[in-house]
């Protein structure tokens, strides 16, 4: 003996399975924000007085570029790679004087903080996307400049 289903009822599961496979889908975990940081030295000096600074590469001195900046030259002074929690935060000490922190403000805004000597310079919200770049900075002594180039790696 065969059992038959009345055909009323398949709408129903079918209304049913596709409400769970949404809410499976928006409950998925979220993946974290993956950025690297770069401080760079700004200058029209062709070397750095610190021999353990080398220019910046191909990629980020093609963005530097693009930017009215007045130097002529770019050495890196510190790379950072970290990973911000999605909702979440992490400061980031680039050295003695420059530390940065990323806030996570919604999934597709972040916000940064960047801190010169110990007091904070700006605070900036605005997307970033995978891939993007956001350059900050500020004067120095000598007609030379700092700046800290985000990017949003995943």
């Amino acid at each position: 003996m065969r059992f038959k289903k009345p055909l009323s009822v398949c709408p129903g599961w079918l209304a049913a399975l596709c409400f769970l496979m949404t809410f499976t889908g928006i409950a998925a975990p979220a993946k974290d924000l993956k950025f690297q940081a770069l401080l760079v030295w700004a200058t029209d000096a062709e070397k750095s007085p610190d021999h353990n600074h080398k220019p910046v590469d191909a990629e980020v001195l093609k963005k530097l570029r693009e930017l009215p900046l007045r130097w002529k030259n770019y050495f890196e002074v510190r790379r950072e790679h970290f990973i911000v929690p999605r909702g979440g935060a992490e400061k980031v000490t680039l050295s003695d004087k420059c530390k940065i922190g990323v806030t996570d403000v919604d999934g597709r805004h972040v916000e940064v903080s960047l801190i010169g000597k110990g007091e904070p310079v700006l605070k900036r919200i605005q997307p970033l996307s995978r891939g993007e770049t956001l350059v900050l900075g500020g004067n120095a002594p000598d007609s030379t400049g700092w700046l800290v180039v985000l990017k949003r790696v995943e």
